[in-house]
């Protein structure tokens, strides 16, 4: 099931964070993971810029995996949501491998992109590096 929430801003401007842009291009091999929801007002203000910021950077929908999350009983449930212990949303996991890098939670202090970006700055890309 594909998120409206994660439909790309239509009036997000790359250029205004060409940095982040260039970083989310350059980390070509890793997995985004997005659980969210369409009713939700956090994932409605802040994924459509993230997924504008994807866009710009060329990441392909085959590395964006998209989890709807829905109320139950107080709870949040659906899929991978008691797997990884989604008790916010959004929330974006960035995998490699497999393997989790880092995640972000709706209440962070930058937007997604931005704080993904800084995340992934401080590793080297292994692919288009030159050795």
């Amino acid at each position: 099931m594909t998120l409206e929430t994660m439909s790309p801003n239509p009036v997000w401007t790359a250029d205004a964070y060409e940095d982040t842009v260039e970083t989310l291009r350059a980390y070509d091999d890793v997995v985004y993971k997005v659980w969210a929801g369409d009713w939700c007002k956090d994932c409605r203000k802040q994924l459509p810029d993230f997924a504008a910021a994807l866009d710009a950077a060329g990441v392909t929908g085959d590395r964006i995996e998209q989890f709807p999350v829905e109320r139950g009983d107080g709870e949040k449930v659906g899929p991978g949501v008691e797997e990884y212990g989604i008790e916010f949303i959004p929330t974006v996991v960035v995998e490699r491998q497999g393997a989790e890098l880092f995640r972000y939670v709706e209440d962070a202090d930058v937007p997604p992109s931005v704080f993904v970006a800084q995340r992934l700055e401080g590793a080297s890309p292994t692919s288009g590096s030159e050795d």
